[in-house]
């Protein structure tokens, strides 16, 4: 298996570097798609006057670091915008990459969960030290040691987030007995209408008919579903890597990130493409 290959040669073993060229287009793009979302529902005007924002942001950082904020926050939505595409387009990518990044942390100053931005923060780290990041959209898959430790590096990122995740869910309770997944179906079945950004969620009528009214049986069913995605939390890195179970395992995760995005499509969209994405790193 190539992943223990390259760990018993120091990294030194070949592997192909199209895995991370490709990573990198999707990393781009998804991106790209995040920061222009942010440019809606109230993100350009954060930080207006009198608004809760700029006065969070004064009480953290003070009048003089705060106005420095405000008066960055805005060329920097645009700027990273740009930089994810041309990140993506594989035009002078390490220098794009790092101006994403910075983007990206610009968040962390603001965020009141960020988790998102720190997944984001070392996958890209993961392309900071690949060695060849590749130009425009040619991929190359002649074998080389280029990209061996980024790619190791990248699965393993990806695989301390899935057991993390299961172990989070496992010490929650309330999450394995399906009563956290029943509450939030059911409070969304009641106040869906009332909402201001009714798009952001697409849940499908008859999921909201047959699983939102906090039955006991709705309780039951959303507790197989707990179960069910603890147990692919963890299974998932594994037969990623066995190329024999790849194939099965990237649609099993591909479904499992689709059907969790649809309940908060805006907040889960860059965890989902960007962990997607990092199966590639998983192929040798």
């Amino acid at each position: 298996m190539w992943f223990f290959d390259a760990l018993a040669s120091g990294f030194r073993s070949p592997t192909d570097p199209g895995r991370l060229q490709l990573f990198r287009i999707a990393y781009g793009s998804v991106l790209a798609l995040r920061f222009a979302l942010s440019f809606g529902q109230g993100g350009w005007s954060r930080f207006a006057p009198g608004s809760l924002s700029l006065r969070l942001a004064k009480q953290r950082f003070g009048q003089r670091r705060s106005r420095l904020l405000v008066g960055v926050y805005r060329p920097a939505l645009i700027v990273r915008t740009a930089a994810a595409v041309v990140l993506a387009a594989g035009i002078a990518p390490r220098l794009t990459l790092l101006l994403v990044l910075a983007g990206a942390a610009m968040e962390l100053l603001y965020l009141k969960s960020p988790a998102a931005v720190r997944f984001t923060l070392l996958t890209g780290a993961c392309l900071v030290v690949a060695g060849d990041l590749g130009h425009g959209l040619t991929i190359e898959h002649h074998p080389s040691t280029a990209n061996t430790w980024a790619q190791i590096l990248l699965a393993l990122v990806t695989a301390d987030l899935y057991w993390n995740s299961a172990f989070q869910k496992i010490r929650s309770a309330q999450f394995c007995t399906g009563l956290y997944l029943a509450q939030w179906m059911h409070a969304y079945t009641q106040l869906k209408d009332q909402l201001p950004y009714r798009r952001q969620n697409y849940i499908p009528g008859i999921v909201l008919r047959h699983t939102g009214n906090l039955t006991p049986r709705d309780i039951r069913l959303w507790r197989l579903v707990a179960v069910t995605v603890i147990a692919a939390e963890i299974v998932l890195p594994i037969v990623l890597l066995i190329p024999q179970t790849t194939p099965y395992a990237v649609a099993a995760g591909i479904t499992l990130h689709a059907a969790f995005t649809l309940l908060k499509p805006r907040q889960l969209l860059t965890f989902s493409g960007l962990t997607v994405s990092s199966y590639l790193a998983f192929a040798g």
